[in-house]
């Protein structure tokens, strides 16, 4: 596998938190502590570089993850505008994305959905998504960096779900049915 050194972390918390009464969601808190810093906690030992993508609080952000890079495009376009903003700060070849609201991710996460590209010997796999059983976690993903270039023309053309720019890609889902819970986020905490 794929040594942590090789794959920069995004952390996706540039929405308008619509769900949450508009408050930044990433600065919840949720057992002491706001939810960035339960994934910052879960990413460290798994990747090398931490990027945050997030669009308001920036200097509090900066407490989690030095790496804070807002949307470039304006009104809080989705998650592919902060995944298009953050794709030149990207040093890496691979790139794992997720959600600020999933607080519990397992220590294999990052490892096993690199596995997933590294299993496919012609390299033609572009993106790896987490399949808890039930549902796709489009936004808990791992990627090769040179699939983000189609992400500007996507985005230009109207596009904005992840689903949608997925399906312009090879993908393959990773069974995570045995951590079911990991995928747990914020809208459906109690």
């Amino acid at each position: 596998m794929t040594a942590a050194k090789h794959i920069t972390a995004l952390i996706l918390a540039g929405g308008a938190g619509r769900r949450v009464g508009h408050r930044d969601k990433g600065l919840i808190e949720w057992q002491g502590k706001p939810f960035i810093a339960h994934v910052v906690e879960a990413l460290q030992p798994q990747v090398t570089d931490i990027l945050v993508s997030c669009n308001r609080n920036l200097e509090q952000y900066r407490k989690y993850c030095t790496d804070v890079v807002p949307d470039t495009r304006r009104d809080f376009q989705g998650p592919l505008a902060g995944l298009e903003a953050a794709s030149s700060h990207v040093r890496t070849e691979l790139l794992f994305v997720v959600s600020c609201d999933m607080p519990q991710l397992p220590p294999e996460l990052v490892a096993r959905l690199v596995a997933a590209l590294e299993n496919d010997g012609h390299n033609n796999v572009q993106i790896s998504y987490a399949h808890d059983g039930s549902r796709a976690q489009y936004l808990c993903a791992a990627m090769r960096k040179r699939c983000l270039a189609s992400l500007p023309a996507f985005l230009d053309s109207g596009g904005r779900a992840v689903k949608d720019w997925y399906r312009n890609q090879q993908t393959v889902a990773v069974d995570f049915s045995d951590r079911r819970s990991a995928f747990r986020n914020y809208n459906t905490l109690a």
